[in-house]
């Protein structure tokens, strides 16, 4: 999914990635993300460290027809998943693996780019932003996301994965959280040439499924998977127990709901 090694995963963790992580953590926040970007029909639209495409495929629907999108993933195995479901109405959609270090698209090329939860992965932000401010065309919009802290359901798990698993192992699952805060993405932006640069907090309430089994499934269809399935079955399954204790004052019965926030930057060339 993204330029880290860490992302480098195998067909079986995409495809649970695409069934857990998109449809679960990501995909609530994709539709307002589209909407910060101010897309209009027939735009060209380029979303970067796309995953499996549920940003992606959001944006073909708000363009149309007459549009065009693009969605990059260095991951082969995301982009191979994204190609595998199916065409979203609206824009035809491209899907291209490449960095975001060397996008691989023409400069001035695209009306808008987006990127969800994926700066945070790229080992040279400020040459990231710069690639994006590069294949924008006149008048080009921005709208990018991270996380704006580690937030209680990461945290219960890392906690659960240091404690059953090891350090390590919890250190590199909540690795995508560790995030630029609001002044340093605002400097990022206008350093990469970015004008109208704009961060500010959004607020949502995600919900999950029962956490025993649900968090395993999203651990599966992460860079820690291996680690994981070499834990014997009784510390997997401390790990649930111990995030459904963490995150029981969020219960609805059928799962979890609990607040979550993240930072969204939007800017223009």
């Amino acid at each position: 999914m993204k330029t880290s090694g860490q992302w480098n995963m195998a067909k079986e963790a995409a495809e649970l990635y695409e069934r857990v992580v998109a449809r679960h953590i990501l995909g609530p926040w994709a539709p307002s993300l589209v909407d910060a970007a101010r897309l209009a029909g027939g735009e060209r639209v380029l979303d970067l460290a796309c995953g499996t495409g549920v940003v992606t495929r959001v944006a073909a629907q708000r363009v149309g027809p007459q549009g065009r999108v693009t969605g990059i993933d260095l991951n082969a195995e995301m982009i191979g998943v994204a190609r595998s479901l199916p065409a979203p109405a609206g824009a035809p959609v491209d899907w291209l693996e490449g960095s975001a270090l060397a996008i691989p698209v023409p400069d001035a090329s695209v009306d808008a780019v987006l990127c969800q939860q994926g700066l945070q992965f790229f080992p040279d932000k400020a040459l990231s932003l710069r690639e994006m401010r590069r294949v924008l065309d006149r008048g080009g919009r921005l709208a990018l996301s991270v996380w704006s802290g580690t937030g209680l359901y990461n945290s219960a798990v890392g906690e659960a994965l240091a404690r059953f698993v090891g350090d390590d192992t919890a250190s590199r699952f909540c690795a995508s959280r560790n995030v630029p805060g609001k002044e340093e993405l605002e400097r990022f932006a206008v350093a990469a040439g970015f004008s109208d640069v704009n961060v500010r907090i959004s607020r949502m309430n995600i919900h999950l499924p029962a956490l025993d089994r649900f968090v395993l499934e999203h651990l599966a269809g992460t860079p820690v998977a291996a680690s994981i399935a070499a834990a014997d079955p009784e510390s997997r399954k401390n790990i649930g127990e111990s995030v459904m204790r963490e995150l029981q004052r969020f219960n609805e019965g059928d799962g979890v709901t609990y607040p979550e926030e993240i930072h969204v930057v939007t800017a223009r060339v």
